[in-house]
């Protein structure tokens, strides 16, 4: 069998990873330390990866990318980055949603049973998150979509057990406190490795990206802040 080598690229929220597989198998990954250093952190991160595994960028057969939705400036660094080593390296640029990623790191937890709704979220501020919703084998149920939670929000699911998890989770907890239904997972989802098995799927149906032209799904229009200049509002 030829082993494929790919890297994975997580830049969806604050957290910062890459990882390598072999036809769909981690063997090597590593995470910022510094939350919000994705700029400055994930050149030097990949050099460390590839050095560390004896391996050289010729050695990657592609490249994937946390998609989206998340972070306006996360995902533009991680996208950029990956497709300018696409582009160097004359290499597949391949895309795997970060919600989708995420609902696999809450199954490999252990704590979702096959039987559960699994509920990744990212954080979009305030009581908004990004969400979808998968079954307990990660096969998607509702599409990734902006939504601001209250606590009704989970009810036409009131007879599943729910498992939440991903950055928009924990701040939803207090709202759930009294539904024993719905169950947190408190370890970071939203790594790399996550992204392995749909990745190699997709490369070896060629399901790729253009390089030119992807851009990733942020989820909802950006809006910049105000300026914060002197004599500005």
């Amino acid at each position: 069998m030829i082993l494929k080598t790919l890297l994975h690229i997580e830049t969806a929220t604050d957290v910062c990873s890459i990882a390598l597989s072999r036809n769909g198998i981690v063997f090597a990954e590593k995470t910022a330390e510094a939350l919000l250093s994705h700029a400055s952190e994930l050149m030097p991160l990949i050099d460390r990866l590839l050095s560390e595994n004896k391996l050289n960028p010729t050695n990657l057969d592609a490249v994937s990318i946390s998609s989206g939705p998340g972070s306006y400036t996360g995902l533009r660094i991680g996208v950029s980055t990956a497709k300018g080593l696409a582009y160097a390296l004359n290499i597949p640029l391949i895309a795997v949603g970060s919600l989708q990623a995420a609902a696999i790191g809450i199954v490999s937890s252990g704590l979702a049973g096959e039987n559960d709704l699994i509920v990744p979220m990212i954080d979009a501020r305030r009581m908004e998150v990004f969400v979808a919703v998968y079954n307990g084998k990660s096969e998607e149920i509702v599409p990734s979509h902006p939504l601001i939670v209250d606590i009704n929000t989970f009810d036409e699911w009131s007879a599943k057990r729910i498992v939440l998890g991903g950055s928009g989770a924990a701040k939803l907890k207090s709202l759930f406190t009294d539904n024993s239904n719905i169950v947190f997972i408190d370890s970071n989802v939203h790594c790399a490795k996550y992204a392995a098995k749909i990745a190699f799927e997709q490369f070896e149906k060629k399901q790729f990206e253009n390089t030119a032209y992807f851009e990733p799904l942020y989820g909802k229009e950006f809006v910049a802040g105000a300026p914060k200049v002197k004599g500005l509002r």
